[in-house]
């Protein structure tokens, strides 16, 4: 099982509207990605480590697949679709990584 992570780091003067993401680009990328995506957490920063300090992310995206190539397989024949879709809701460079999960609860 891999994760894909897609982080917003929370930066002075961005803009990152939750509301759309959550209710139609997640509807979207789930619609397209179909079955190959296994599981979906979706997040949005609180705060940092310490007592009133900043989270370093605005949100954060993590999706299931059984490997790389079931997420590459899934998401090239959409990319300009969900790629298109970002400035609909965040002016932010997202941060993505692909990580293997070596323990689940």
């Amino acid at each position: 099982m891999v994760k894909l992570s897609i982080l917003y780091p929370n930066r002075e003067g961005g803009r990152f509207d939750m509301d759309y993401y959550l209710n139609t680009h997640m509807p979207l990328s789930i619609r397209l990605l179909g079955t190959a995506l296994k599981g979906l957490n979706v997040e949005q920063g609180l705060s940092g480590g310490l007592p009133d300090s900043p989270a370093p992310y605005v949100a954060l995206c993590h999706m299931l697949f059984d490997s790389p190539q079931a997420f590459y397989e899934a998401f090239m024949p959409h990319a300009e679709t969900l790629q298109g879709d970002i400035p609909n809701y965040t002016d932010i460079e997202p941060i993505i990584q692909i990580s293997a999960v070596r323990i689940a609860r």
